[in-house]
């Protein structure tokens, strides 16, 4: 009897207990989407600093995954990793992706990794496809700004599935973060490890507050989007079949500052 009253505790504290985001998902199946970056970083936008040589403004391959809420590629007001620190300084993939891989041993938050082609130039747009599972509908990405002291952007567990059905569409516009682990207020800044490391903030037109931060602009009140990601459900009608490059409208985000 006594036994019988600790399981049935056990048993109501288990139900009381707060249930991941993910965990709301009740799609039956497997859902596939087209992911696309779209860079926005153009001189007309951002004109203080803007890179045009030695390397020109660019961007990196891009990196994701879809995962369940018990994975964190990286978040915000957190410090970053081994993995994001390479990447976001360096470009350098290998450490995130073993970081992935190893999570996803350990205890399978992982569904899949997924990456896109860099792109060589400030705008322009690359594109992949990625597979969202039931128990892991959340999807994480980053992209190095290149050049760049350890500056990114990215998307932090974005949930496709609602409920019992998965999202057709989603965009979000991306802004530049600040990976903690470099000291470089500008683009071409020489590399300067921040020790101790701090931690991912959002680097805003005010924040850094220091005239040489290369997205300072204080007649504004936010920066504009520099890069906007968007993500299309794909049809069961085409499996297998690579969905034609997606030619989006992008919305005007160019700066009207007088900062040379």
């Amino acid at each position: 009897k006594v036994l019988w009253t600790v399981l049935v505790t056990m048993l109501g504290y288990a139900s009381s207990l707060p249930v991941g985001e993910d965990a709301l998902c009740t799609a039956e199946d497997l859902a596939k989407y087209r992911i696309i970056f779209i860079g926005k970083w153009s001189q007309t936008a951002f004109p203080k600093q803007y890179p045009l040589y030695r390397p020109p403004a660019q961007w990196s391959s891009l990196l994701g995954v879809t995962h369940s809420s018990d994975y964190s590629m990286w978040k915000k007001n957190e410090y970053a990793s081994n993995g994001v620190r390479d990447f976001a300084e360096k470009g350098e993939a290998w450490a995130l992706m073993k970081e992935i891989e190893e999570a996803g041993e350990k205890i399978q938050s992982v569904h899949g990794i997924f990456s896109a082609p860099a792109i060589p130039s400030g705008t322009g747009q690359t594109s992949t496809e990625l597979e969202a599972h039931p128990r892991h509908p959340l999807v994480s990405f980053v992209v190095r700004i290149v050049p760049s002291p350890d500056w990114f952007v990215g998307i932090d567990s974005l949930n496709l599935c609602e409920g019992g059905h998965w999202m057709d569409e989603v965009s979000v516009d991306l802004f530049p973060y600040d990976a903690g682990t470099d000291s470089g207020f500008t683009f071409s800044s020489p590399n300067f490890a921040t020790i101790p490391q701090d931690t991912v903030t959002e680097i805003t037109c005010s924040s850094p507050s220091h005239p040489a931060n290369s997205f300072y602009y204080p007649k504004l009140k936010i920066l504009p989007p520099i890069a906007q990601v968007t993500m299309v459900k794909l049809k069961k009608s085409q499996p297998g079949l690579s969905a034609p490059f997606i030619n989006l409208p992008a919305k005007s985000n160019e700066i009207i500052d007088t900062v040379s």
